[in-house]
């Protein structure tokens, strides 16, 4: 997972456009996506959920996930394609049909980087740029996938998140300077670097500084506009398909114009002490003053700054294994997560292709006792997915017309373990599963209950987020596909994100010592699956949809300020409410 722009599309539309648009799909989704009234399903459905509960093991699950973080596994490696094999191979043993594809891709590595302080004095420092302990490791060292190369020496700048706001409060001007910027203020990684760009500066280092004891790490990720391949936006990248070249101007601006390099806490902390001129404006003062920063700069410290990287074509594998079903086989339940990763990749994401292996191992059990899904189920391992979402938004791209018609639900896990708290965010229509779901897995935090009353318990009743962020796989299914999805996961905010500390290790000591999370993620995502795969009828509720539809036509209306009529959006909105009402109540007589 990885901290990406908020849209699909190499330009951000404006928040009216975009809660229109969203309008106008969800009401027009409903009528096209029909309720399928069929004859019961005769496998003896409980008996199945039951045993798919009963077949929970966290030691497989900590098996699998030792396995997949024995090496860094960065897309486009020899260590990814090796992790790729495990999944197929796995997927093999249980007897599942399998099949990949591979897409060729743009894809970008660094070649060198180096960073040092010059002080009036004359002295200077260099600055460590990579974790302690993994030089000399297969280790890709800390970058920025995408930032264009450069060299620059120029006063450094405290910018704080790297806000419109913050340009304003810091009272001095960056044009010439390399700024140095915090995570955090609600922006991703790319915006941060073109709102530098805009204001000046000719060059970003960015910074974490969210938890104290893992200081040393660096958060790698990319910088890129938008997701998917940058030279086949809106197709599939599949072989002998157009592409376009590297200097295309549709192609070049998707990528940042200075180039841009992630800092540790602790380097940071090395050049931001140095700072003097300005000091910090009033309204930063009451959290930065304790970490020992006081000014803003520009300078006196100057900074020597180089980044060299190159962009290239690497091949990517999606591996599938594929339940086939047995009274609608033409109707797919998919089950997605990324496998490639920054460094080893623990939580992120191979605690959810842990999970997803574990599901395969025990459908495999079903299948062997009887069970034969009604619709076919596909369990899906994108790639890439660190540098943009290209394995699956090219899957996406290249299947959109069979998706829009026979997907069923896409139910995504990225990071399944990240520490205590469950989390889930669907589209409006699957709430009412969600809920049903999670009362019949146990808490893993809680002896005794379960994930629905622990998860109720801690946020005052049961918050199922919105899927309009684009930071993980179910992008391209939602906002391109128009597909029902669920993203689940157990914690936020893990402070290894993203660094080489990001390990089975860590895992076993912070996240999931017991790896108890990992079991009610694994339960949780395969019972919907189960539900979506088996139910004679879809287990859909719109009038779900239709309250949140209501929802986003006041908070439209407030945004125009009444100035413009809704009247023929909110007939519509009616409407469908009537239609979803009139399916629940034929449902309640069934």
């Amino acid at each position: 997972m990885t901290t990406k722009p908020n849209n699909l599309l190499t330009t951000k539309p404006s928040p009216l456009t975009t809660m229109v648009v969203f309008l106008i799909l969800c009401i027009l989704g409903f009528y096209a996506f029909h309720f399928p009234h069929t004859p019961p399903h005769s496998n003896n459905t409980s008996t199945f959920q039951n045993l798919f509960l009963s077949s929970s093991s966290n030691s497989t699950i900590s098996s699998y996930l030792r396995t997949l973080t024995m090496h860094p596994h960065l897309a486009g490696t020899k260590p990814n394609s090796d992790t790729a094999n495990f999944v197929l191979n796995h997927f093999i043993s249980l007897n599942l049909k399998t099949h990949t594809t591979s897409y060729n891709v743009l894809l970008s590595y660094p070649l060198h980087s180096s960073l040092s302080m010059h002080f009036n004095d004359g002295s200077s420092s260099n600055l460590g740029l990579t974790e302690p302990g993994s030089s000399g490791s297969d280790m890709v060292h800390a970058y920025h996938a995408y930032s264009p190369s450069g060299s620059v020496y120029a006063k450094a700048v405290f910018v704080n998140y790297g806000r419109d706001r913050d340009y304003r409060a810091v009272g001095v001007s960056i044009k010439g300077c390399i700024v140095i910027v915090r995570k955090g203020g609600g922006l991703g990684r790319n915006t941060v670097v073109e709102k530098a760009e805009e204001n000046g500066a000719v060059a970003v280092l960015v910074y974490n500084d969210e938890n104290d004891t893992w200081r040393n790490g660096f958060e790698r990720g990319h910088v890129m506009k938008g997701v998917g391949d940058p030279l086949s936006p809106g197709w599939g990248s599949v072989e002998g398909s157009e592409k376009l070249s590297l200097d295309d101007n549709e192609v070049l601006k998707r990528f940042p114009k200075i180039p841009s390099m992630p800092l540790s806490a602790h380097v940071a902390d090395a050049v931001l002490s140095s700072l003097g001129v300005t000091p910090l404006p009033l309204e930063w003062r009451t959290t930065l003053r304790a970490k020992g920063i006081n000014h803003v700069g520009p300078g006196p410290t100057m900074l020597n700054f180089t980044y060299l990287g190159e962009k290239k074509m690497a091949t990517i594998q999606n591996v599938f294994a594929v339940i086939k079903g047995s009274e609608e086989p033409d109707r797919h339940v998919l089950l997605g997560n990324h496998r490639d990763a920054w460094t080893y990749g623990a939580v992120d994401p191979s605690s959810g292709t842990a999970a997803l292996l574990d599901i395969a191992r025990r459908y495999s059990i079903l299948l062997h006792s009887g069970w034969k899904p009604r619709r076919t189920i596909v369990l899906c391992s994108w790639d890439a997915e660190e540098f943009g979402m290209i394995g699956s938004t090219e899957w996406v791209e290249q299947n959109l017309i069979n998706l829009g018609s026979k997907a069923v639900a896409y139910l995504n896990v990225d990071c399944a373990v990240q520490g205590p708290g469950f989390f889930v965010g669907s589209t409006p229509q699957l709430d009412s599963l969600i809920l049903e779901i999670t009362k019949k897995v146990k808490d893993p935090d809680s002896k005794g209950v379960s994930v629905y009353a622990s998860w109720a318990a801690a946020n005052g009743g049961n918050n199922i987020q919105r899927l309009g962020r684009v930071d993980s796989d179910f992008a391209p299914f939602v906002q391109h596909a128009g597909v029902p999805s669920i993203d689940i996961y157990y914690g936020k905010d893990f402070p290894v994100y993203h660094t080489a500390f990001d390990s089975y290790n860590w895992m076993a000591e912070y996240a999931d010592p017991f790896f108890q999370r990992h079991v009610a993620v694994t339960g949780i995502w395969g019972l919907l699956a189960l539900r979506l795969a088996d139910d004679s009828i879809l287990p859909f509720n719109y009038l779900s949809y239709a309250n949140e539809l209501r929802l986003y036509r006041d908070k439209l209306s407030n945004m125009l300020d009444h100035k413009m009529s809704l009247h023929p959006l909110t007939t519509s909105i009616q409407e469908f409410a009537c239609a979803a009402k009139e399916v629940d109540d034929e449902l309640k007589v069934k």
